[in-house]
């Protein structure tokens, strides 16, 4: 008898399960044709025929099996369950899983996955803060249907009234000096996604559903491009005033940018440079290979390689430099007429960063961006995504509270990010944030479910890193990218941030406000005592 394979890997080791009812399955081969990780396939087994009594004879029957393989094996996203015309597939979660451990034993590399942490041991305090101060009697709310709301939020730098350069000259007031360039915006942003990370279905959809917004319905939205680049036509175009470009530690994409600055007939809407990110704080960006295809290379101007991003911008190793070098060499490639704003993740250090740029003698910080650790990438290593990062509730109160202490809150606007509608109600969770400190809010995760993502934070799917993307949103293999409509996703978003604006305005009314609270921490009660020592808001029971 042929000794047990105890070190290869088995079928009881992998996440997913697929169980599949014989009884129900017509064999009509859809399941296996949609799974886009090759996990099934059609297989033939030797199956007995005829009863005990009688002569037995083996016949050959065909089934569908699962792919037990350490790289074509279930990620749970139930595609094929979607497809099924009789309901015969099910896909279990496997708690016995031991995939990732096997996979570095047999590669000996770090596992990488894309998606969102999956470790929520935490808990969400943004689920434990409620909006408590009502407006009755003494205040009256506000009809949020009929009364007229002032939904923006500045992006650029905002000079406190002792620095205002003005004079009065033969009885009219006159500005001395040019003031930091500053725009007034829409609280929330489109998070930036780069063509490469999303497919270019995705990545244009968002890009229609932005200039429809500004355009038609009269949302000053904005949506940041993300590392990597933006078509030369759109650079060209009047709609780049809607992009915020993001300059990131790999610059890719730079060169174009710069040598299309020219052309350009309309300045972008900002200039965003990435220090860091959420999902993976502290570590750089990753686009593999299998998603560098040759339109991903002409945007990037690199060849088909894994793209690799280092963890800092090369040369900038302190707040000061990157003032003195970055900032300063953004505003004039723009001739200070773009706002430029500064992303980092979520830590410890935040507020340090934070303290150093509202110092900054030259006033050209445009905007501070925090991202939490509940943000999501395109690809990453496990153990950056489970274990690094902080949340960003209590860092964004942080950085407000500091600029409250040196009374220059307001003056570099905070937007915050990460994990935002993790339990469906994104208005919810912008506005809470917005009470604690923020000026606006950004978002990726909400764009993506929208679009049809079929991952979670529970461990379905998150596949982004693999290019094999089942909804066609993290993926450019032609016949995936097929799967996504470009008219109904933009229509999605449109509608969504219909929706958001709704109820944003129904959660201002009750407390009075007519401007975003910005800042207006005693509009929250919560019903843990620790989340309210720490956040400074009332205790509630």
């Amino acid at each position: 008898m042929e000794a047990v394979k105890i070190n290869e890997i088995h079928r009881n080791e992998l996440p997913f399960l697929i169980e599949i009812d014989e009884s129900k399955c017509i064999q009509c081969g859809r399941c296996s044709a949609v799974c886009s990780f090759n996990a099934i396939k059609p297989a033939v087994e030797l199956r007995k025929s005829g009863s005990i009594k009688n002569d037995e004879k083996v016949k050959k029957v065909l089934v569908i099996k699962q792919n037990v393989s350490l790289d074509n094996y279930c990620r749970g996203c139930a595609m094929c369950a979607n497809v099924c015309p009789n309901n015969a597939i099910r896909i279990i979660r496997n708690k016995e899983d031991k995939y990732s451990t096997i996979y570095r034993a047999k590669h000996a590399d770090s596992f990488k996955k894309g998606g969102r942490s999956n470790l929520n041991t935490e808990g969400r305090t943004l689920d434990k803060i409620k909006i408590g101060r009502i407006s009755q009697m003494t205040d009256p709310s506000l009809d949020a249907t009929r009364h007229t709301f002032e939904l923006k939020t500045p992006f650029g730098r905002v000079l406190s009234a002792d620095k205002l350069d003005f004079e009065v000259r033969e009885g009219k007031v006159v500005q001395k000096h040019t003031l930091p360039p500053n725009r007034w915006i829409y609280p929330i942003i489109f998070g930036d996604m780069s063509i490469g990370a999303v497919s270019w279905r995705m990545w244009e959809a968002m890009a229609i559903a932005t200039a429809y917004l500004n355009e038609v319905e009269g949302i000053p939205i904005r949506m940041c491009t993300g590392e990597g680049g933006i078509p030369t036509r759109l650079l060209k175009s009047r709609y780049v005033k809607y992009m915020i470009l993001q300059i990131a530690s790999g610059h890719f994409g730079w060169n174009r940018i710069i040598k299309t600055i020219p052309s350009m007939i309309e300045d972008p809407a900002g200039i965003l440079i990435k220090i860091g990110q959420g999902a993976k704080p502290g570590d750089g960006g990753l686009l593999m290979a299998s998603k560098v295809t040759r339109y991903v290379q002409e945007i990037r101007g690199v060849p088909k390689a894994d793209l690799l991003s280092p963890p800092t911008h090369q040369g900038l190793y302190s707040i000061e430099e990157s003032v003195q070098k970055m900032f300063l060499s953004m505003n004039a490639a723009f001739q200070f007429r773009v706002p430029v704003a500064i992303k980092v993740a979520a830590s410890t250090t935040s507020v340090s960063v934070y303290n150093n740029l509202l110092r900054d003698p030259y006033n050209i910080v445009g905007g501070f961006f925090i991202d939490g650790l509940a943000g999501g990438t395109g690809a990453a290593h496990e153990i950056s995504l489970n274990h690094t990062g902080h949340p960003i509730t209590s860092k964004l109160r942080d950085c407000y509270l500091a600029a409250v202490h040196q009374g220059r809150q307001g003056e570099i606007p905070l937007f915050a990010g990460g994990g935002l509608g993790y339990t469906g109600n994104f208005a919810a969770d912008a506005f809470k944030l917005i009470c604690l400190g923020a000026n606006g809010v950004f978002t990726g995760r909400m764009l993506l479910e929208i679009a049809g993502c079929v991952g979670n934070d529970i461990g379905k799917c998150n596949a982004c890193n693999t290019g094999c993307c089942p909804s066609g949103i993290a993926t450019q293999d032609i016949r995936l990218v097929k799967r996504l409509d470009v008219d109904k996703v933009a229509q999605n978003l449109v509608n969504y941030i219909l929706a958001t604006n709704i109820e944003l305005k129904k959660l201002m009314a009750p407390i009075g406000c007519s401007t975003l609270p910005v800042g207006r921490s005693d509009a929250l009660i919560t019903v843990d005592k620790h989340i309210a020592n720490r956040l400074d808001i009332q205790y509630s029971c």
